[in-house]
């Protein structure tokens, strides 16, 4: 089994940063891949970007060039790194491990971006 700990949520001012952390604990050589997701009221999880075993990611187009999502093996920590936040970038913010077809899930951590 894997365990999930993300950090780094809070509350920015639109154009502002903030650096989001998931550490994975247990089985992590079982993992395939990791990434994020984004949570809003209302509306369905969106797969904002993911990090593949190869190092290979991808980023939907709403977060391309403003998110960066990077891993520390050594520290079994993936990071998504948040540039020129916006408004509509609010939510809760899910990490996420893939190992087979199955999804491990954090607990969630709000961001919160102010016009």
């Amino acid at each position: 089994q894997v365990q999930l700990v993300e950090s780094g949520g809070g509350l920015v001012q639109a154009g502002g940063s903030l650096r989001l952390s998931c550490a994975a604990s247990g089985s992590i050589a079982s993992i395939n891949d990791m990434g994020w997701y984004r949570q809003v009221p209302g509306k369905q999880r969106e797969l904002l970007a993911r990090i593949f075993r190869s190092g290979g990611t991808n980023y939907t187009t709403s977060v391309k060039g403003r998110f960066t999502i990077s891993s520390d093996n050594a520290k079994n920590t993936v990071y998504l790194q948040m540039n020129g936040l916006k408004p509509e970038d609010t939510g809760v913010y899910y990490c996420f491990a893939l190992i087979r077809l199955s999804y491990t899930w954090g607990q969630g951590t709000q961001v919160t971006v102010s016009s």
